[in-house]
C-alpha cells in the first residue's frame, strides 16, 4: 500500500472543514495574532506564524465513535429500560463500581459482603464472583492476556507477563472523545516572525523527528507518537515480593498540558513486564539475563507496533472518521539506568552519547549512539560468541560497552533509535539532579539557620520531587552569603537552565540561554572542588564532575530540536497504573480469571487527586442564615485567592503586651492603632500601604487587650503553604513566609509585576477581641501583621537576584 487514496480503501474522504489537527483543506500557514487560539486548542504568540505539513493526513467515513462503540455492545437493548444494567438501580451500581476500584481482594470482597447489614441489601451479586462476572458484562476495554515466558535460564518460579494488545489500548485513546481538539495531527514548524528565522518549539509535532517520520510514512497517512513509561515497581503489598515494571502508554499528540493531567488517564497501563529470580551461580549474570527476558517480553509487547509502523492500521478518531495510521516510538521515558538497559548498553556509559566515564563532565556534547553503531557492534560480538552463551557473549559485548541483550526491542522497530526516543524527563534529569549534587553542594557551606523542613534538608530521606521544586524555591537566597559567590554562581546557572527548558514554548533565543547557562556553569565548576564541596560518602573529597546526570544535561537540547519541550513528571500516571495492575496476592486460580477477563476502559470521570474548593465553600458561608456558623469564617474569598484558616487556633487568650515579646513585634500595638484609624476614616475597603512612620505612639488605646485568638496561615494549594509561626524549637528565629501584597488599588497581578505592590514578610495572623461594651468600627474580621522590605536597585552579582532590605 504506497499511499492513503489506493483502491482498497472502501470509504471516501471526509468533507472536513480546515483543522490542523483533523486534516481537511490545503491552507498550510496560519498567522496568530493577540494571543489568539488556532483552531486545535494550541496557543499562538502574536506575530508566530505555523507551516503545517504540505500534506495533511486524511479522513475517512465509515468508521465509529466512542457512543456508537457503547451502544454496539451486546447488552446495549438491556440498558434501553435499565440505564444501569448489569446493574439492578444506581445505588447497586455504585457499591459495585467502589468495590472494583477499591484494590480488595476477593477474598475481602466476599468477606465484604457476607455482613449481615449488606446482605440486607438488595444487592444483584453476592459473591465476589458474580460482581467480577457481571462487571465482564460491560462494555469492553482492552483485554487482559496471559502468556507463560520460556527462559533460556531456570527461574524460581515459572514467567507469566500480563499485557494488552498496545493497538487496542492506542485505539482506545485515539477515539476518546475526551482529546477531540486536543491532538495534533499534522506535523508544523513554528516561527517567531514571518521571516521564518526563529524557530519555536512547544510539543512533539513541532519537532524535526515529527516532520522527517511523517516524510517517511504514505502521504495522506496519520502519524501517531507513541510513548512508553516504565520503572520497577513493587507490586504486591508486604506479602508475595513480586515485582514487575508496568508498561505505560499514551500519545504524544495530545497536548502535553492535557496529557500530563491525571485525571484525563491519556496514560494506559500495557503490561506488567515480570521480574523473575533467576538461578545463576554469578550475581552479574542474573542481571544479564533479566534484562534479556525485558527485552525479550518487550519484543512481544510491541510487535503490534512495529507492523502499524511498518504496514499501517486503520483507527476511528474521536468524531467517528476512519484514519491510515503509524504508530511511530516517539519517547520512551525512563531513569538513567533503566534507559541504559534499554539502550542495550552497560558499563560506566550513557544510553545516548558515546561518553566514557571519565568524559562526563566534558562541557560539550559527545558523538550520539545511534542505532546503526548498536548494531554494527552487535554484529562484531554475534561473529565472535554464540548468544546462547551468555557468559561468553557478556564478555564480548563488554568490550563495545554493551549490556549483553543480542536483541533489543527496537532492532526491528522502523523510524525507531534509542538516541532520539530516549528523551529527557524533568524528575530524573533535572530534580533529581539537583538534589543529588547541586544541593550537597551547598549543604557542605556554612549552616543558614533557616529550616523549611523540621530537620533540614541534609536529613531528607525518600524526597519527592514536590519536595525538590520546594527546595529550589530558596536554595539560592538564603545560601548566597553562605557559600564561596562562583559556588553560588554555578548552582545558579544550573537552576537557570533547570527552569529554561522546562519552558513550554522554546525558541532559538531560549536555546541560546540554555546553552549559555551550562556554558556558565562549566566556567565555575572548578571553584566546587575548590571549596571541597563535591564529596562522596564518608565526606570523602572529590575531585571530578563524573557525573552522567550532569552530562546527559548535553542532550536536552538536541532533544528540543528533535522531539520539542522535554516531558514533565509521570509520578501520577505510574501511580493509577499501580493501581490499574492485577491482584497478585490473590490466589492462582484467581489470578488466572482476573486476568483473562478484566477491562479497565479510560474513564474521564475519575479524579484520583482532588483539590478542595474553597471559594465554594466561602460562597456557602456567606450564605448561611445569621448566628448558624461562627464568625468571622475561617474561609473567605478576596478577588482571585481564597483563603482557609485552621478552625483552632494556635494560640489562645493572649494579650498584645504578650504577643509583642513572643513574636519580637515591638511596634504591634502603635501599627494596630493605625490600622483602626484608617477603617474609621476610609471604611473597610480602603487599600492600606505598608511601610512608613507610624502616627500612633507606643501607648495607643485598643478596643480590645486580650483574648486574641492566632492563627497559623494556610493556603487552599498544597505547594503554598504559608508559615507564621513565633521563634522555637528547631526554628530559633521563627518560620515566617514572604508573600507580595497589593498596596495600591487598579494594579492587577502579576500584570502589573511590583507597581502598587510591596513584598512583606508574614510575621501575625490574630483575630481581635473587642471590650465589653466598647463600640468599635472593625470586629469579627481577622489582621494580619507583616514586616515590609525595601527592593534594591542593585543585584548581587554572582545570583543576579535583587536583594530586600
Amino acid at each position: 500500500m504506497d499511499s492513503a487514496d489506493d483502491e482498497d480503501f472502501t470509504g471516501l474522504p471526509c468533507d472536513v472543514s480546515y483543522d490542523p489537527g483533523l486534516g481537511g483543506e490545503e491552507d498550510f500557514h496560519y498567522f496568530g495574532g493577540g494571543g489568539e487560539d488556532i483552531p486545535d486548542g494550541n496557543e499562538v504568540l502574536a506575530g508566530e506564524v505555523i507551516d503545517y505539513f504540505p500534506e495533511p493526513p486524511l479522513a475517512y467515513e465509515d468508521a465509529y465513535t466512542f457512543l456508537e462503540l457503547f451502544d454496539a455492545d451486546e447488552n446495549s437493548v438491556y440498558r434501553k429500560t435499565n440505564l444501569y444494567y448489569p446493574f439492578s438501580s444506581r445505588r447497586d451500581w455504585q457499591l459495585a463500581a467502589w468495590l472494583l476500584r477499591s484494590g480488595l481482594s476477593m477474598g475481602k470482597i466476599d468477606s465484604f459482603l457476607s455482613l449481615e447489614m449488606i446482605k440486607d441489601l438488595p444487592l444483584s451479586f453476592r459473591s465476589a464472583r458474580e460482581l467480577h462476572s457481571q462487571a465482564e458484562m460491560l462494555p469492553s476495554g482492552p483485554r487482559w492476556k496471559s502468556q507463560v515466558i520460556n527462559t533460556s535460564h531456570p527461574t524460581k518460579s515459572p514467567v507469566i507477563m500480563y499485557w494488552r494488545d498496545p493497538i487496542e489500548c492506542i485505539a482506545s485513546i485515539f477515539n476518546h472523545p475526551l482529546f477531540h481538539r486536543h491532538m495534533d495531527l499534522t506535523p508544523r514548524k513554528i516561527y517567531s516572525t514571518a521571516e521564518r528565522l526563529c524557530h519555536v518549539y512547544t510539543g512533539w509535532m513541532s519537532g524535526n523527528d515529527a516532520w522527517d517520520m511523517q516524510s517517511a510514512i504514505p502521504k495522506g497517512a496519520t502519524l501517531l507518537g507513541t510513548i512508553l513509561s516504565s520503572d520497577k515497581t513493587n507490586i504486591t503489598a508486604l506479602t508475595g515480593d513480586r515485582i514487575a515494571h508496568p508498561l505505560l502508554i499514551s500519545l504524544s499528540n495530545i497536548h502535553m498540558n492535557v496529557r500530563l493531567k491525571s485525571s484525563t488517564n491519556s496514560f494506559v497501563l500495557a503490561a506488567l513486564l515480570p521480574v523473575p529470580k533467576f538461578i545463576h551461580k554469578k550475581k552479574q549474570m542474573k542481571g544479564v539475563l533479566e534484562d534479556h527476558l525485558i527485552h525479550q517480553c518487550l519484543n512481544i509487547v510491541l510487535e503490534p507496533l512495529k507492523q502499524s509502523t511498518r504496514h499501517g492500521v486503520m483507527l476511528s478518531d474521536p468524531i467517528g472518521c476512519s484514519r491510515y495510521c503509524f504508530t511511530a516510538l516517539a519517547s520512551y521515558i525512563a531513569d538513567t539506568p533503566k534507559a541504559m538497559m534499554l539502550a542495550a548498553v552497560g558499563g560506566k556509559t550513557l544510553p545516548v552519547m558515546m561518553a566514557m566515564y571519565k568524559q562526563f563532565g566534558d562541557a560539550f556534547r559527545h558523538e550520539p549512539w545511534t542505532k546503526s553503531t548498536t548494531i554494527a557492534q552487535l554484529a562484531v560480538v554475534h561473529s565472535r560468541a554464540d548468544p546462547n552463551d551468555i557468559e561468553a557473549y557478556f564478555r564480548e559485548a563488554q568490550k563495545f560497552r554493551l549490556n549483553g541483550v543480542d536483541k533489543s526491542f527496537w532492532w526491528d522497530y522502523a523510524l525507531a533509535d534509542p538516541s532520539r526516543f530516549l528523551t529527557p524527563e524533568s524528575l530524573h534529569h533535572l530534580h533529581k539532579e539537583f538534589f543529588d549534587h547541586d544541593t550537597q553542594w551547598l549543604i557542605c557551606a556554612p549552616i543558614t539557620s533557616y529550616r523549611h523542613f523540621y530537620s533540614g534538608i541534609s536529613k531528607l530521606k525518600q524526597v519527592t520531587g514536590r519536595c525538590e521544586q520546594e527546595i529550589q524555591c530558596y536554595i539560592i537566597a538564603i545560601s548566597a552569603d553562605a557559600a564561596p559567590p562562583r559556588v553560588i554562581a554555578a548552582v545558579c546557572v544550573l537552576m537557570q537552565f533547570r527552569y529554561l527548558v522546562q519552558s513550554p514554548h522554546i525558541d532559538k533565543e531560549d536555546l541560546g540561554r540554555i546553552s549559555g547557562a551550562l556554558t556558565e556553569f562549566h566556567t565555575n565548576k572548578d571553584a566546587i572542588l575548590a571549596a571541597g564541596a563535591r564529596q562522596g560518602k564518608g565526606n570523602r573529597h572529590i575531585d571530578n564532575f563524573y557525573i552522567p546526570k550532569l552530562e546527559l544535561m548535553q542532550s536536552i537540547i538536541p532533544s528540543i530540536h528533535n522531539s520539542g519541550i522535554i516531558g514533565q513528571c509521570l509520578l501520577d500516571h505510574r501511580q493509577r497504573g499501580e493501581e490499574e495492575g492485577l491482584d497478585l496476592d490473590a490466589e492462582d486460580s484467581d489470578i488466572e480469571a482476573d486476568v483473562e477477563t478484566e477491562d479497565v476502559p479510560i474513564d474521564p470521570t475519575q479524579h484520583p487527586h482532588r483539590t478542595t474548593n474553597y471559594f465554594a465553600i466561602a460562597k456557602a458561608l456567606q450564605h448561611q442564615e445569621v448566628g448558624s456558623v461562627p464568625v468571622p469564617p475561617c474561609s473567605f474569598v478576596d478577588k482571585c485567592t481564597a483563603f482557609h484558616l485552621g478552625y483552632d487556633p494556635s494560640i489562645r487568650s493572649i494579650t498584645v503586651d504578650e504577643v509583642t515579646i513572643k513574636f519580637g513585634l515591638p511596634d504591634l500595638q502603635p501599627a494596630i492603632a493605625d490600622f483602626l484609624q484608617c477603617e474609621a476614616t476610609y471604611g473597610h475597603q480602603h487599600v492600606h500601604s505598608i511601610s512608613g512612620p507610624r502616627r500612633a505612639g507606643s501607648t495607643a488605646v485598643l478596643p480590645f487587650d486580650k483574648e486574641m485568638d492566632f492563627h497559623d496561615t494556610h493556603t487552599i494549594k498544597p505547594a503554598q503553604t504559608l508559615n507564621c509561626v513565633p521563634p522555637n524549637n528547631p526554628w530559633i528565629l521563627g518560620r515566617y513566609d514572604t508573600v507580595i501584597v497589593e498596596t495600591s488599588a487598579g494594579y492587577p497581578w502579576p500584570s502589573s509585576r511590583f507597581s502598587g505592590h510591596t513584598i512583606t514578610q508574614i510575621r501575625l495572623i490574630m483575630r481581635p477581641i473587642g471590650k465589653s461594651g466598647v463600640q468599635w468600627s472593625w470586629k469579627d474580621r481577622f489582621l494580619t501583621y507583616v514586616q515590609h522590605f525595601d527592593l534594591s536597585n542593585n543585584r548581587d552579582p554572582a545570583t543576579r537576584l535583587y536583594a530586600l532590605k
